[in-house]
């Protein structure tokens, strides 16, 4: 029987998805790197003070339809203290709620979101000008520096602000030989190529080949945690390819890749590093309007079980952080199988790609993206 932690899972992971085609739909052509897990716990602290119609909205929106307030809140304090226990990778989640002083909180609101999320509940005067590197240095400390501004500046009709951070960091399980990185060509998607710098490694992976997509699985350290690589077939599938993931189909390549049931195969992986950073907010707001979370926007949105005054959400911010070099990978955010034809022995990942960084064990994504240009 499933858990409310496997049911919150499925959850977050079908939103991610969601929300990923959605925002895939108003940001083509350009490099997008989301945590589902950093927006959805944001939500979730927000969802607890949501009442009526706004309720019912983000209950479709975030999937969580057939689950209590009461099991989303003990099944994602569940998730955080299972993924910030793991040995040998490093994955810190962190809440916070700045709030106007004025402000007049639930009580039950604040013992919520303090027990099971363990959020920071500060006062802030919006108008002050040092109110936004108030919010951007709490972003900075809990990310470990890789995040610095989530905020630019705050309008002084602000009552509240919510912030989530994800940080990850981890070692491979087997490190890349620095010397054997080496200047390569990445095809772009519009044909052109440039030079990256690309990390080679022959060794064991779980591999997987299909006419839609070739996968990759690159462990890290304590083996829990990997990050999944989808390219397509061929440099000539890369429109297709994208297409696909624009349309959903990386939900179904996750099917197609499960946790266990893969062979390992001895490849000569080839692949670039890079560093990227992401950040949405109009087009954030846009999706989450788009997944029918409408109200929680508008002068109409009933947050009553949050606090005594009317209030409604301004803006929502999401930005990510992503680093992948010979020794690891560091990411950050403020929200039986059918085997065909063995794999070639050479694995190179030279065209865009989707990658996901997830949690084999109990299937959690904790970031996900495609990557269009490594440079």
């Amino acid at each position: 029987m499933k858990t409310a932690t496997d049911k919150l899972i499925a959850a977050n992971n079908q939103f991610g998805f969601k929300l990923f085609s959605e925002l895939l739909k108003q940001q083509p052509n350009q490099n997008i790197f989301i945590s589902p897990l950093s927006i959805s716990i944001a939500l979730s602290m927000l969802y607890n003070g949501a009442v009526g119609q706004t309720q019912a909205e983000m209950a479709i929106a975030l999937g969580l339809q057939n689950m209590s307030v009461q099991e989303v809140n003990q099944a994602n304090a569940e998730l955080i203290k299972q993924l910030e226990s793991l040995a040998d990778v490093q994955v810190a989640i962190a809440n916070s709620l700045w709030a106007e002083p004025n402000l007049r909180f639930r009580s039950e609101f604040l013992q919520r979101v303090q027990e099971f999320y363990q959020a920071e509940v500060q006062n802030l005067d919006f108008s002050r000008p040092d109110a936004a590197a108030t919010i951007n240095q709490w972003a900075s400390d809990q990310t470990h520096g890789k995040i610095q501004q989530i905020v630019q500046q705050l309008s002084p009709a602000t009552i509240l602000a919510l912030l989530n951070a994800i940080y990850f960091k981890g070692n491979w399980s087997d490190r890349f030989d620095p010397t054997q990185t080496q200047p390569g060509m990445f095809t772009l998607l519009d044909s052109s190529q440039k030079q990256v710098p690309m990390m080679r490694q022959f060794n064991e992976y779980c591999c997987y080949q299909g006419k839609d997509f070739h996968a990759v699985r690159i462990p890290f350290k304590d083996k829990r945690l990997s990050l999944d690589i989808f390219l397509p077939p061929s440099p000539a599938q890369v429109n297709s390819f994208y297409e696909s993931l624009r349309s959903g189909s990386g939900s179904k390549w996750l099917d197609q890749f499960p946790p266990k049931s893969i062979t390992q195969r001895l490849i000569n992986l080839t692949m670039p590093s890079f560093q990227l950073e992401y950040e949405t907010k109009s087009a954030l707001k846009q999706a989450l309007v788009s997944l029918g979370m409408k109200q929680a926007f508008d002068e109409t949105a009933n947050f009553s079980q949050l606090c005594k005054d009317s209030a409604a959400i301004s803006q929502i911010t999401h930005k990510t952080f992503f680093e992948v070099n010979e020794a690891g990978a560091k990411a950050a955010a403020v929200t039986a199988i059918e085997m065909e034809r063995g794999l070639p022995p050479t694995l190179i990942i030279d065209r865009p790609f989707f990658c996901t960084i997830r949690d084999q064990q109990t299937g959690a994504i904790l970031f996900m993206g495609v990557i269009v240009d490594p440079a």
